[in-house]
């Protein structure tokens, strides 16, 4: 089993991937592998509704998309799709919501490839937005009848400058419970037997209720 994780902020090493990374070494600590992609600052365009992707029904942008197109391969193999983004003006990177337009487009197109994949968003937020970027990356996990995991909190931490989201500590173990209950769920939907997480470290990573 395979997570893919996809960065949507430009910025390299910066909170988001940090963020995504935590996710990872919860995933990781369960057997499940992952396999980091960055797109953020990487040459891409929107869907511009050209319908190609509707004609030839393969689950491709046929705008000269390459970036996408690629990471669209990664995501229909992997078993489960864990998006981040930060914050810009209180919504997505534009290459987040690149993504999802010209993925989501295509790929229900050909067939709905991702349906029943977990799928989660991480958010990296300075201040205030953080909650309608989450929503708009959960909309794409479920037109595209994916399921999605929950955890201890809304999937957020607070930071601006590199590392910042490091002292948000209920941020980061909202990332760790994330990674948990992401294990939990690919290994009951694969049929992996004796694969009950230990609760008690569950609620060990819960050190924050939710307001």
């Amino acid at each position: 089993m395979k997570v893919l994780g996809i960065n949507c902020s430009p910025r390299k090493g910066g909170n988001t991937e940090i963020l995504i990374n935590e996710v990872f070494k919860a995933l990781e600590k369960e057997g499940i592998k992952t396999e980091f992609f960055q797109l953020g600052g990487k040459n891409v365009s929107g869907c511009i509704a050209c319908m190609k992707c509707r004609k030839k029904k393969d689950g491709r942008c046929h705008q000269k998309n390459d970036v996408i197109n690629e990471c669209i391969d990664k995501m229909v193999k992997a078993d489960a799709i864990i998006i981040g983004s930060p914050v810009y003006f209180a919504d997505l990177s534009v290459e987040a919501k690149a993504l999802i337009d010209v993925a989501g487009y295509s790929l229900r197109a050909a067939g709905n490839p991702l349906r029943r994949k977990p799928g989660a968003a991480v958010i990296a937020v300075r201040r205030a937005g953080a909650i309608h970027a989450f929503d708009s990356l959960n909309h794409f996990f479920l037109i595209n009848e994916m399921i999605i995991p929950g955890s201890s909190y809304w999937n957020i931490a607070i930071g601006r400058e590199k590392g910042d989201v490091l002292k948000d500590e209920e941020g980061m173990a909202t990332m760790r419970v994330l990674g948990e209950n992401m294990a939990w769920l690919l290994k009951k939907i694969k049929g992996v037997p004796g694969d009950d997480l230990d609760l008690n470290v569950v609620k060990k990573s819960k050190k924050h209720k939710n307001q």
